[in-house]
Order: C-alpha cells, then sequence, then structure tokens
C-alpha cells in the first residue's frame, strides 16, 4: 500500500516555479494507468482507446517498471521537463529509440545499488530490443491519444495563466494546497502518494508544474535532479474533455482563475457567514458538493466552519480575506 514522500518547499515567498507544457508526463500517465495498472483515474473510454491500439506483448515490456510494490521509470527513460522549447512525442520518441543500452544499464544500477532486481533482468539481458519494444508500446499510445491532446489546448493555456496569477498574487500555499486531491500541503511541507516513499527538500531548486491530461488522480513526479523538480497533476477542467465539451469562457478575475469559479464563489460568499445550506443555494449543487469544496478552500487555509446555535457557519480566515481583497 502506496505511502507518502515529502517534498520541504522551504519558504514558499522564496520558491521558483515554472510551468511546463510537457506531453510526455501526460504520456507516461496514461500508459501508467491504461496498461501498467497504476490508476491515475481516467475514464473507460480512454483506457479502452489505448488498450485497443496497444500492441502485442504490452504487458510484459512495461512488467518490470509496473511490478507490484513498486514504482519509478528509470531516468534516461522519462521526457525532459527542463526543455526552453515544447518538446514533442515524435522527437522524445526518437531521442528514446537511440538511448545507448549502457545509459539504460547504468542508470539502473544506479537506481537499485548496483543490485539490478529480477523484474529488469530480461532488460539487462536484451536491452536494446527492450528499448525498441517500449518506444512501440509509447507510440502506439500517442498514436490513439493525439487528437485529445490538441483539443486539450485551451485548458492548458488557461492553466498556465492560473498559475501565473496565482505566484503574482502571492497565492503559491493555496495553489499547491489545492492542485491535486491526492496531495496534501501541511505547512510547507508537501505530501505525495507513492509506492516507495521517501523524503526530499526542494532545496531551492526550481518547482516545475506539468499540467497532466489524463485523469483526475494523475500524480507522477521527480524530485531527485540537482537542479530542478517536477510534479506532475491533473489539467483543471479534465471532465470538460471526457463529456467531449467546449472549454469554458476565460475568468474575468483573478480569483476565478485562481482557485475555479465554484470555490470563488464560495469564498467571496464567506465573507457573510453563511451556512452550508445557503453555500449550496448559491452554488447550485448538493450539500455534499458544497461540504467537497469548502474541505479544499479549509486545507488551503482560507476558510473555517464554525458551529452557531444548530448551524454550521462559514468564515473566512485572515487569509481567505486577504486573498480576496487581492484578487477581486
Amino acid at each position: 500500500m502506496a505511502g507518502f514522500s515529502k517534498l520541504d518547499l522551504g519558504q514558499l515567498d522564496q520558491v521558483g516555479i515554472t510551468v511546463v507544457d510537457q506531453p510526455g508526463a501526460t504520456l507516461l500517465s496514461l500508459t501508467a494507468d491504461a496498461l501498467g495498472g497504476r490508476p491515475q483515474g481516467i475514464p473507460a473510454k480512454w483506457r479502452d482507446l489505448i488498450r485497443a491500439a496497444a500492441p502485442p506483448g504490452t504487458a510484459e515490456v512495461l512488467r518490470p517498471m509496473f511490478a507490484p510494490g513498486h514504482s519509478g521509470v528509470p531516468y534516461s527513460l522519462t521526457p525532459d521537463m527542463t526543455a526552453r522549447s515544447v518538446p514533442d512525442i515524435p522527437a522524445y520518441l526518437a531521442q528514446l529509440g537511440d538511448l545507448p543500452a549502457e545509459v539504460l544499464i547504468n542508470d539502473l544500477e544506479s537506481d537499485f545499488g548496483g543490485e539490478i532486481p529480477p523484474r529488469w533482468q530480461s532488460v539487462v539481458d536484451a536491452p536494446r530490443q527492450w528499448i525498441a519494444a517500449y518506444v512501440r508500446v509509447l507510440q502506439s499510445v500517442w498514436d490513439a491519444f493525439a487528437p485529445i491532446w490538441r483539443a486539450a489546448d485551451p485548458l492548458r493555456k488557461r492553466e498556465a495563466e492560473r498559475i501565473g496569477t496565482a505566484v503574482v498574487g502571492d497565492g503559491l500555499d493555496v495553489l499547491l494546497a489545492g492542485i491535486n486531491s491526492r496531495n496534501r500541503l501541511v505547512g510547507t511541507t508537501l505530501y505525495l502518494p507513492d509506492v516507495d516513499p521517501a523524503d526530499f527538500d526542494l532545496a531551492r531548486r526550481r518547482l516545475l508544474l506539468v499540467p497532466v491530461v489524463s485523469g483526475n488522480g494523475a500524480s507522477i513526479f521527480s524530485f531527485e535532479r540537482p537542479d530542478v523538480v517536477w510534479l506532475g497533476y491533473p489539467l483543471p477542467g479534465l471532465g470538460l474533455l471526457w463529456d467531449d465539451q467546449p472549454a469554458p469562457p476565460r475568468a474575468d478575475d483573478a480569483l476565478t482563475l485562481v482557485l475555479g469559479a465554484v470555490r470563488a464563489a464560495i469564498l467571496r460568499a464567506a465573507g457573510r457567514t453563511p451556512t452550508m445550506g445557503e453555500i449550496a443555494g448559491v452554488i447550485q449543487c448538493s450539500a455534499a458538493t458544497a461540504t467537497y469544496h469548502c474541505v479544499q478552500l479549509e486545507a488551503a487555509g482560507l476558510l473555517t466552519r464554525e458551529r452557531r446555535g444548530r448551524n454550521v457557519r462559514l468564515l473566512r480566515t485572515p487569509r481567505g480575506a486577504a486573498l480576496v481583497d487581492l484578487m477581486s
């Protein structure tokens, strides 16, 4: 069962943030879910699409990376998240296809302290054949998914704007607290679900945020590089792609851009100390949905819930009030 890796961010006002529109992170997430047995929350129709396109022998090719109780893709097999220009999948797959066998084997020896696990032995025995087979698997996934990636272009552009607004508006803690429902931000430590949990320190490295177009449980990351760490998370608005709906119009204010329309409406309404029932009426949803969003805002330090008589009322925290003032 997965535990949590910890990333100590240090002083949040000193964290450097870059948004990376990297399709390779999406490719890894889709492959892990649809073909590797590592759920990322992608919808059934996307999973079926990818599985139908997969070549024979895919399960055997991917077994070393997704064996039960283990995680991690060797560094030499991961896309470059630091490229200045937007990298494309054909270039990544061409580079991967040319990967020298000794680089992969050295990578495995480094990852496993010189003792490569038995599950990787077939790769070590025939590395060039395995690399070619792995490239074919990834190519099949992307051939099937590329039209959906292109349809996500408006959402990806809006996400870059949202992150920029949050950083400029001193809302990094709010952003990180709500960026993925599977993660938790406690103080300045980010907790992420991981089959092989470990503790890491940002240590003034740059934090790369990579929106992932797969499922609402997407969680992929790498913290080992000396210069940067990168964190893949679900692209907001994924449900629109699942339902083949057009992207919503751009937000007309910074608070909505950062929090989303529903949570921005809740935070604004909280200035009147409403009850949970009143909030559900404001956002026109069920009590359970309203509670979910309020819990997320509370985890971000923007709301508190207080019982007054028979009712539980919502109050903005000083942090929440300051955010409304700043971004309205």
